[in-house]
């Protein structure tokens, strides 16, 4: 076999595709980064790649060691790959309202997964400092390392450091715009910051689903939210370490019954079997484009498959309990 490579080495170098449908209704030219291509399923590989790789290279672990974190599901996904790829134990400390998919995930791939009550991050038992305290009382010799995706900035540096050169050069330079939701705040951060940093003026953007403070934040400077959202590992209510700093110019607050209907057409016109948070991402795409104009190259987030909360995305009753639309082929 020529040149054979480890799990971590695996992530990244994924393509763009073109949106087809986005690009036709806005006369711009929409991209997807097709981060669902990632060994483990999801753009959070590329969190978890560089989290680990960071812990490592700084000597808080070594193999035989404990990695603990807090996630909604795919950092905990990409964490547990890499760290058996790395001879780490994972602890995940997972909200119990996330997907039965991803929960069946993490413990089909050897992780410890503890799954506790869905609360705010103001309440002290929020899943995120249960996994902060679980991190603090664990004793390992070969060291614990609390990931801590939020605010540790590696996660940051790690897209700082590949996706934004790989679209830069995926499209000749040639861009005008990029949009992301925001969940740890590390995708959007990272990739507006080297952008900034070229010879192209890159208007970069936040897509946010109700019940998120985000949008609020970028657009009046305070943290504010209002209503709720089907989507998950996506809709942040505090500024995260990630997120300090972050230069970013807009962004646009994209509720259910916005995102839902591109994302049935993304799947059954477009052939990507995409989750919730894509959808809201090439929603949010369309909104950017139409602000820009037509004529413009714009790129966003394609982030996991639908393969990970299929119990809900495609469950009439579900939908229609919340008035939501269903898939035209459902």
């Amino acid at each position: 076999m020529n040149n054979p490579r480890q799990f971590a080495e695996a992530v990244g170098n994924t393509p763009l595709i073109r949106l087809r449908l986005a690009s036709e209704l806005t006369g711009c030219e929409i991209y997807g980064k097709a981060e669902f291509m990632n060994p483990g399923g999801s753009v959070k590989d590329r969190a978890a790649k560089y989290l680990i790789q960071d812990a490592l290279e700084r000597r808080l672990i070594e193999p035989g060691g404990t990695v603990v974190e807090g996630t909604a599901g795919n950092t905990g996904i990409g964490l547990t790959l890499v760290g058996n790829s790395q001879g780490l134990k994972t602890i995940i400390v997972m909200p119990e309202t996330q997907s039965e998919e991803k929960q069946s995930a993490l413990r089909g791939m050897g992780a410890d997964l503890r799954t506790v009550p869905a609360v705010p991050y103001k309440n002290p038992d929020n899943y995120v400092h249960q996994a902060r305290r679980l991190a603090e009382s664990l004793d390992n010799p070969h060291g614990v390392y609390y990931a801590n995706q939020w605010d540790n900035t590696a996660n940051r540096d790690g897209h700082y450091q590949s996706t934004a050169p790989e679209i830069w050069a995926q499209l000749d330079g040639k861009l005008d715009g990029f949009i992301c939701a925001v969940g740890t705040g590390g995708t959007l951060a990272g990739v507006s910051a080297w952008l900034k940093e070229q010879d192209r003026p890159v208007v970069t953007a936040a897509a946010d689903p109700d019940g998120a403070g985000i949008y609020h934040w970028i657009k009046h400077g305070e943290i504010k939210s209002s209503g709720s959202s089907i989507t998950e590992g996506i809709g942040q209510n505090r500024v995260t370490g990630n997120l300090e700093g972050a230069p970013i110019d807009e962004a646009f607050n994209i509720p259910d019954t916005e995102l839902l209907p591109v994302l049935w057409d993304l799947i059954g016109k477009e052939g990507l079997y995409l989750g919730a948070s894509s959808g809201i991402n090439v929603a949010g795409a369309i909104r950017l484009a139409r602000q820009l104009g037509p004529g413009h190259t714009i790129v966003t987030i394609l982030c996991d498959s639908a393969s990970r909360y299929e119990k809900k995305l495609f469950n009439p009753s579900f939908l229609t309990e919340k008035g939501l639309p269903l898939p035209p082929w459902l």
